[in-house]
């Protein structure tokens, strides 16, 4: 059990600490957003191989790596979309008054790194689907999944923006964001994701093997953080915060040169 904790505060801290370093990042001026892609890139190549060297590897160190592989490919889907290399043809916010095509406006602002996500997703499956570890594939796919679910749900209206975590050149993404107490989507979004991670720890406990349980534990820490995520857009405590010294560390050498007011409590 004392593995499966240790797993489980593994997929905590990759969260946390990847997230953070995205932010920091691209809080830095523009003219450094390319070598940071190309670093990133140079990640994604070593994080595909990994991902297919592990996916034959059954193992509790092949759970680890496959998980660890997932996350970092994600991570570079989505800095290619926060420093605006890969986002959509729509470069400009929507004006108050607009309702018709709102949501097909929101599609067009977001649409490529939306491909690049459906792609990213077809290369994870063709390289696990086979294979004894799908660890990185489960992975992706809760990553996708509730990640899709937040950008609907602030579509639609949440209490907490999150606005801090845009950067000053996709500031115009906040016009399609609505700030409400409540929204129809999110009651199913939360009871899903926790009925699928209480599904989750069920097959951690009954695994009959220490790679199963790993993966199990791996994944279903990450549902979970993903479904605190969702439940952070609706309650009075921002999930901002978790992140401050990210945000502290720019703001410290490169103040955010558009201010944010922070989401009203």
């Amino acid at each position: 059990m004392v593995d499966l904790a240790l797993a489980g505060a593994y997929a905590a801290l990759v969260w946390w600490f990847t997230t953070g370093i995205i932010l920091v990042l691209d809080g830095l001026p523009r003219r450094t957003f390319r070598w940071s892609m190309g670093g990133a890139t140079g990640i994604l190549i070593c994080a595909a191989y990994a991902l297919h060297a592990s996916a034959a590897d059954a193992t509790v160190a092949g759970a680890y790596a496959s998980f660890s592989a997932a996350i970092l490919i994600w991570g570079w889907l989505e800095m290619s979309f926060l420093m605006g290399f890969i986002t959509g043809p729509r470069k400009h916010a929507c004006q108050d008054h607009c309702h018709r095509g709102h949501f097909w406006h929101a599609a067009q602002a977001i649409i490529y790194n939306e491909i690049a996500t459906l792609a990213g997703a077809a290369a994870v499956t063709a390289a696990t689907w086979h294979a004894p570890n799908r660890t990185g594939l489960w992975t992706y796919l809760v990553l996708w999944t509730m990640r899709l679910s937040a950008k609907l749900n602030l579509f639609l209206g949440v209490r907490n923006l999150g606005e801090k975590f845009l950067p000053p050149h996709l500031m115009y993404l906040k016009s399609f964001f609505k700030r409400r107490q409540m929204n129809f989507l999110f009651p199913f979004s939360v009871t899903g994701g926790t009925l699928v991670a209480v599904a989750l720890f069920r097959g951690m406990i009954g695994a009959t093997d220490a790679f199963q349980a790993t993966s199990h534990a791996l994944v279903t820490a990450l549902l979970v953080l993903a479904v605190l995520e969702h439940w952070f857009m609706m309650l009075p405590w921002s999930g901002e915060k978790l992140w401050n010294w990210s945000f502290a560390l720019i703001d410290r050498r490169f103040p955010r040169r558009i201010p944010v007011k922070a989401p009203s409590g």
